[in-house]
């Protein structure tokens, strides 16, 4: 009779013997369940590492202040039917940030070949140091808002030598008029380069890419060169230019045109981005990434003016509950530097059509992060 210790063990593995059948049965059947198995076994691992390199990030950097910033653009500020001044004052001033993207239109600076107009980026900067707001700036023909590419009519006409030529010699008039501004602390160049998808622009060439980083280098070698990511796909931009400090958009939710007709929100967790920074830190000789635009303004549906659409529909992209939330998603992505987009439309919003609350938001979850940065 056998002893109550072997009838135990026996009972404890039988469920481990019968699993181990039905698993040995399972892949002895076919080639195809092997194949199966074994990628199922490669994503699983592929998928843990990349969480994994994710966690890592969102740990390595978790006791490092946290920089907020946001983009402001006059033209934009105009659109919407708000002073640019105004809204320029309202966002160091009120809302107390201290780190702005800038832009230097070279349609706006040099409207004819040779004759130049720092009058509006002058009283920018002018403010900015007045304040102690830490500058980075955007330079080239590619930046931020639509069309994307503002390039001045005339350079359109332009061979492509010459149009190389010509914007090559813009970007150093930016550079020689500012570079000795103690509150710049980096260039932007061309914004988001390689997107196909958005935009207006047709000339992708790397090697321009690769001469313009090599003349910013070249003539202001102490300042960071940042570069965008032209998609937030996963992998490593392992291409030339190699600059100081790569960027990052972060869109939720867009009205999606093409496939579904409605807003669609990305299902991407904020792991996704800890992921994508995580591996540029490691294959990447520890080159950091920032956020330079997380989305804070809705995305409408194309038949409705962001200006005027009622309440209703602008409540369907972005409501400011949903954009506090947001607050909390670009923290969770482990990067310590992001730059909100949508300012200018915070402003306008309360301004002009009574509707302060998403102001309010911003304002209120910057006083709480600079509160949570002084106790590190």
């Amino acid at each position: 009779m056998p002893s109550i210790a072997k009838i135990k063990q026996f009972k404890i593995f039988r469920p481990i013997t019968r699993a181990r059948q039905r698993v040995s049965r399972w892949w002895n059947k076919n080639l195809w369940h092997k194949i199966v198995a074994i990628l199922l076994t490669f994503l699983v691992v592929w998928v843990g590492c990349l969480y994994g390199v994710a966690q890592w990030y969102v740990h390595k950097y978790d006791n490092q202040p946290l920089i907020y910033g946001a983009t402001f653009i006059p033209n934009y500020s105009r659109y919407l039917g708000v002073d640019p001044e105004d809204t320029f004052d309202a966002m160091i001033g009120d809302l107390g940030l201290k780190h702005l993207r800038l832009v230097s239109y070279w349609k706006d600076i040099e409207p004819r070949p040779g004759q130049y107009n720092f009058e509006e980026l002058d009283w920018q900067f002018a403010k900015a140091e007045k304040a102690g707001v830490q500058v980075s700036l955007a330079i080239g023909l590619r930046q931020p808002r639509w069309p994307e590419c503002h390039e001045p009519y005339w350079a359109d006409k332009l061979p492509q030598q010459q149009f190389y030529t010509a914007i090559n010699t813009f970007i150093a008039q930016v550079i020689n008029r500012y570079q000795h501004s103690p509150v710049l602390a980096s260039y932007q160049l061309e914004n988001e380069y390689f997107n196909k998808v958005f935009g207006t622009c047709t000339n992708f060439d790397r090697q321009r890419l690769i001469d313009e980083y090599n003349l910013v280098k070249r003539l202001d070698p102490n300042r960071k060169i940042i570069i965008s990511r032209s998609n937030n796909a996963i992998g490593i931009p392992v291409g030339q230019p190699q600059p100081d400090e790569f960027a990052v958009s972060v869109y939720k939710r867009v009205w999606d045109k093409n496939v579904t007709k409605r807003y669609f929100e990305y299902p991407f967790p904020a792991a996704f981005y800890a992921m994508l920074a995580g591996l540029q830190k490691i294959f990447l000789g520890g080159r950091n990434m920032i956020v330079h635009e997380l989305q804070a303004e809705p995305w409408l549906a194309e038949n409705f003016d962001i200006r005027t659409s009622p309440m209703s529909e602008v409540e369907k992209s972005l409501t400011p509950e949903r954009l506090r939330d947001r607050f909390d998603y670009g923290k969770a992505t482990g990067m310590r530097e992001i730059y909100l987009w949508g300012a200018e439309w915070w402003y306008m919003m309360k301004v002009n059509r009574n509707e302060p609350g998403y102001w309010n938001v911003v304002k209120e979850e910057l006083a709480k992060n600079l509160a949570e940065n002084a106790k590190l």
